[in-house]
C-alpha cells in the first residue's frame, strides 16, 4: 500500500490527497510536519507532528518537508511531481485524457499555483490564522489579498475560454488551483465578482473526491 507522509492542513499535502481520492487508490497517511501539530502551529508554542527531522525521513526527503510518498519502494517528494506521477501511473485517461498536450497544460497550472497562488495565500494563512494575534500584520494581509485577486483574474480569463483549467474536462490541473480557491473562499475576505470561477468552483466542489479530504474547513482554517 502506498504511504504518504504529510498533514491534511498542508496545501501541498492536500494536492496529493485530492489526487488519491480521484483515483481511489488505497494509502496510509502518516502525520508528519515540522511546523504544525495536533493543536496547531508552532508559532503559538504547539508541538509539531515531527518525523521530518529524523534520519529515516531525511533519507527519503533531504528537505525535511511534506509531502513524501513511498509507492512500493518508489520514493518521491515535491507535491506537484507526486500529483503528476499519480496521474501518469494510475489514471492517465481520467486525469488528463491520456493526451500529452493536456498533460503539459495541466502541469503548467500546477506550477503556476505553486509560483503564483501559494505565496500570497501563505501570507494570508499566517496573518489571518496561524501567527499569534500580536504578530499578525494587517498591511501584509491586505497586500496578500490584493496579490491573490490579481492571480484570480488570470484564472477568470482562462475559465472564460475553457470549462476547466485545461480543457472541457476535469484534469489534475484543476486540483491545485481548486484547493487554493476553496481556501480563499473559506477566508471570506473582500473580493470582486468572478463568474467564471464561480461556475468552475461549483463543478469541482461537487466531485465526490473533493469531499473526501479537501472540503472540510478545519483542513484549511486550523491555526
Amino acid at each position: 500500500m502506498l504511504k504518504l507522509w504529510g498533514r491534511p492542513t498542508s496545501g501541498r499535502t492536500q494536492k496529493v490527497l485530492w489526487t488519491l481520492a480521484e483515483i481511489a487508490l488505497p494509502f496510509e497517511l502518516i502525520l508528519a510536519s515540522g511546523v504544525m501539530g495536533p493543536k496547531g502551529h508552532v508559532s503559538k508554542g504547539n508541538t509539531p507532528f515531527g518525523l521530518v527531522e529524523t534520519e529515516q525521513y531525511r533519507a527519503m526527503n533531504p528537505n525535511g518537508r511534506v509531502p513524501t510518498i513511498d509507492d512500493a519502494g518508489f520514493v518521491l517528494w515535491e507535491s506537484n511531481s507526486i500529483v503528476r506521477y499519480l496521474a501518469m501511473q494510475y489514471a492517465p485517461e481520467l486525469l488528463y485524457g491520456n493526451d500529452v498536450r493536456i498533460f503539459a497544460s495541466a502541469s503548467r497550472w500546477l506550477d503556476w499555483e505553486n509560483n503564483e497562488l501559494l505565496p500570497p495565500q501563505h501570507d494570508m494563512v499566517m496573518h489571518l490564522i496561524r501567527l499569534p494575534e500580536d504578530k499578525r500584520d494587517a498591511q501584509k494581509l491586505e497586500h496578500a489579498r490584493l496579490e491573490f485577486i490579481k492571480r484570480l483574474a488570470i484564472m477568470e480569463e482562462q475559465l472564460g475560454r475553457t470549462r476547466y483549467m485545461c480543457s472541457e474536462h476535469f484534469t489534475y490541473g484543476d486540483i491545485a488551483p481548486g484547493l487554493r480557491v476553496h481556501r480563499w473562499r473559506l477566508f471570506n475576505l473582500e473580493s470582486p465578482s468572478f463568474p467564471n470561477i464561480d461556475r468552475w468552483y461549483k463543478e469541482i466542489t461537487s466531485r465526490p473526491a473533493f469531499n473526501v479530504w479537501t472540503a472540510q474547513p478545519e483542513h484549511h482554517l486550523e491555526g
